[in-house]
């Protein structure tokens, strides 16, 4: 359950930089580094320096339920890492840390400038400009160089000298790094004029007016207290670092991991076991490439829970077994050792549904019908062991996948499904009842007449299907095996070509939908061109001296009546191979596709989600 505990109040920003350089404030090893350029930190000072609002910062009590491995504030004194700190700065490191750098550090800054490129630079106030109600303040703000020499002409004019003291106080440049520390620079700067009058009013001006500004500063501080839960620090996290790192479970993991075991480098592991993961299929780009480490963890909760539940179970133990589940905060509860316990059998079980999805002619990461049926599929394969590759197993394997594909259950809020697919898919594979998956499983034959765009599940699995029922080459007559996929550069191409169709005056709601595609090789299709079939199919026979008779058989694995598409009949073919692929898909699914007429609204296409969507701009 979600728990949050918070108090809302100010505190002086240089109380807040002060824990920081100490150590008794912060940050969870999560955080990202600090990236802000020369220009932000220049307008940071210039706003402060203005009182104007930077925005609240978020802070966690130590010592609750979330224990984070931390870490330093960027730039704060080293001797200070074994410093037990008291809070966790969540939201506003970019802010303190670009604060503390150019107010607390005496030495450079390495930033980077409006072009990406790396530089050092220590930050003055020109106090005259400061002072000009006519400026703008952030042209007051200037950064220089390590030398703290300006020049320009390459280096053979100098513009501005801040080499040592005199020289600032001779340019009236105060150094912000001196602003919380004033005296000493004060001194020397009043005494380098001689205790003029009219210097002095001018230091005590621009003290009052510029530097009363820092030291009078009050940020905002949301403090969450220690009974905060993980699952609402990342909730919570996730809400107000909306312009940062994107907070998930894993990111959280590591933090909670590194804390509760010193040393223990989740990240590390993670990309050890990604990598071995996607070389494990000697394809570049195979399904598993793009495992993000949230599903991983999303499968490690389901194996998890499933133990937990299968121990409760056969000890007799009292009181309801604890279920099956894979939600956020269950994810987030996981502890160290059932990671340890059950990592290498889930890894192996990743391998495994690679594996499988290659068997099914799933060859390439974009084209899994829904990424999100990995997580059950890996969890299951980690339970059966080597018994997944028995005949009578992989059956009912398949069809629980193909079902989830074509009944297009896995697009929505689906953990679950994930937990009943673990549960009711072993149970089967035991001899039990058919899973939930199975039985919620319907595919409409209307379905097929708008399957148009290439990012929905059951396209991409028509398409699988085609290829694994021994679909061939138009040209070549060679199956579409993972070797010859990428090197023939295969893709779903249209049987009666667009521009042909576009002429006949054939609708694009009814030519676009894949009824009227096929995989087929690059090369292939550009022999096909915009022809009409009786056209191209000639076309093919002379160019790569294929016989009729051979690419009638090559059709016909296709699904496609070869006399139809030699006749350029579009109606004829579409209504056939209509009830081809409707033949192909119950075959895959197990049961009959409902051929009547639709009694709800019709749905529109269902496509993957918007973040798997950017993988085909």
């Amino acid at each position: 359950m979600s728990r949050v505990s918070f108090d809302s109040t100010k505190l002086p920003l240089d109380e807040i930089l002060k824990k920081a350089s100490t150590g008794l404030l912060q940050l969870p090893d999560f955080q990202r580094g600090w990236v802000w350029d020369d220009e932000g930190l220049r307008g940071l000072l210039a706003s402060v320096s203005k009182s104007f609002p930077v925005g609240a910062l978020m802070t966690l009590q130590t010592g609750g339920e979330v224990n984070f491995k931390p870490r330093l504030i960027e730039g704060a004194p080293a001797n200070n890492n074994g410093v037990t700190p008291d809070a966790l700065l969540l939201d506003g490191q970019q802010r303190i840390t670009s604060l503390f750098q150019t107010t607390m550090r005496k030495e450079v800054i390495e930033t980077i400038n409006a072009k990406k490129q790396r530089i050092d630079r220590f930050f003055y106030i020109d106090m005259a400009k400061a002072l000009d109600d006519g400026a703008d303040r952030m042209d007051a703000i200037v950064g220089i160089q390590k030398t703290k020499i300006e020049t320009r002409s390459f280096g053979k004019d100098i513009v501005r000298d801040l080499s040592n003291p005199e020289q600032e106080y001779a340019l009236c440049m105060f150094p912000t790094n001196c602003i919380f520390d004033s005296d000493e620079w004060q001194m020397g700067f009043i005494k380098h004029w001689g205790y003029n009058k009219d210097k002095v009013e001018f230091w005590f001006n621009f003290q009052n007016e510029v530097l009363a500004a820092f030291k009078q500063y009050q940020m905002p501080v949301i403090q969450l207290g220690k009974g905060t839960s993980r699952e609402a620090v990342c909730l919570v996290f996730e809400k107000v670092n909306t312009g940062g790192k994107k907070l998930d479970a894993f990111e959280l993991l590591t933090a909670i991991y590194a804390g509760e075991e010193p040393g223990f480098m989740l990240r590390e592991k993670w990309a050890g076991c990604s990598k071995r993961l996607a070389e494990s299929i000697a394809v570049k780009e195979n399904p598993l490439t793009r495992l993000q480490a949230t599903e991983f963890f999303q499968a490690l909760a389901l194996v998890h829970t499933f133990d937990r539940r299968r121990t409760h179970v056969t000890s007799g133990a009292d009181g309801d077994a604890p279920p099956v589940i894979c939600t956020r905060a269950t994810v987030l509860s996981i502890p160290l050792a059932a990671y340890k316990k059950h990592a290498d059998r889930l890894e192996e079980g990743f391998r495994k549904a690679g594996k499988f999805l290659f068997g099914q002619h799933i060859y390439w990461f974009k084209d899994i019908p829904y990424q999100s049926q990995l997580v059950p599929l890996a969890a299951i394969l980690a339970q059966l062991g080597e018994r997944w590759e028995f005949d009578a197993v992989r059956a009912k394997l398949a069809q629980w996948y193909w079902c989830g594909v074509f009944g297009e259950l896995y697009g929505g809020a689906i953990e679950t499904r994930f937990a009943k697919d673990l549960v009711d898919v072993l149970a089967w594979i035991d001899g039990g009842t058919e899973p939930t998956t199975v039985k919620d499983a319907a595919f409409r034959a209307e379905r097929l007449d708008t399957m148009t765009s290439r990012l929905s599940a059951a396209y991409k699995g028509t398409h699988a299907l085609l290829m694994k029922e021994g679909a061939q080459d138009f040209r070549s007559g060679q199956p579409f095996n993972q070797a010859s996929y990428f090197d023939e550069a295969v893709d779903i191409h249209h049987v009666f070509p667009r521009a042909w169709c576009d002429k006949a005056k054939i609708g694009r709601d009814k030519y676009d939908t894949i009824i009227n595609k096929t995989p087929l090789s690059y090369k292939t299709n550009r022999v096909i061109g915009g022809d009409a079939p009786s056209v191209y199919l000639t076309g093919l026979a002379k160019k790569g001296g294929v016989t009729g008779p051979s690419i009638d058989g090559h059709l016909r694995s296709h699904m496609i009546e070869r006399s139809l598409l030699r006749a350029d009949n579009f109606d004829g073919f579409i209504k056939a191979r209509r009830e081809s692929l409707l033949s192909l898909i119950e075959r895959a699914m197990g049961k009959v596709a409902y051929r009547g007429e639709a009694t709800d609204e019709p749905e529109g296409e269902q496509v993957i989600d918007e973040a798997e969507a950017l993988e085909f701009a």
